[in-house]
């Protein structure tokens, strides 16, 4: 089971790709229609999902497959990025400020490897916080129509 959520996750989230990812500019993708906030409460809302994301951030860093793309960036305005973009995403009430994944990623030479290093890093950090396996499965599954704006080296 865990290897499918890996694969979903692998094929559709484009969301927290690199670093670009601090600019600002147009929002990412609405969420679903007809879906509500029960993955934003799932979650532990904002300060669930900031949680979340320090954790995250830490190990992005940590990681020698991601570490070089974030230890140049501003830790802060990521952070609060990744926080209000998975706000925004699992029908939380935050505003999502940053540049659009295609603009963002557009010079960063990002590959799929890099991309699955990303994925994999998120999900350590969504066990280690205890996000449940559905919860999980339900932001990649948002994250996915971005996918294809995030990897720019084919």
């Amino acid at each position: 089971m865990k290897k499918l959520l890996l694969s979903i996750a692998i094929a559709a989230f484009g969301l927290l790709a690199l670093p670009g990812f601090a600019q600002t500019s147009a929002a990412p993708a609405a969420m679903p229609a007809g879906s509500n906030d029960a993955l934003y409460k799932s979650f532990g809302e904002k300060p669930g999902l900031a949680k979340l994301v320090e954790d995250f951030h830490a190990r992005l860093l940590a990681d020698p497959r991601t570490g070089p793309h974030f230890k140049p960036v501003n830790a802060q305005n990521i952070k609060e990025q990744l926080t209000d973009q998975f706000c925004k995403v699992t029908g939380g009430p935050c505003v999502y400020k940053g540049a659009d994944m295609k603009s963002a990623h557009s010079n960063l030479d990002i590959t799929k490897s890099d991309f699955n290093a990303l994925v994999e890093v998120l999900q350590a950090s969504m066990d280690a916080q205890g996000v449940g396996f559905g919860a999980q499965r339900q932001l990649l599954a948002r994250l996915a129509p971005m996918h294809r704006d995030v990897i720019t080296v084919k």
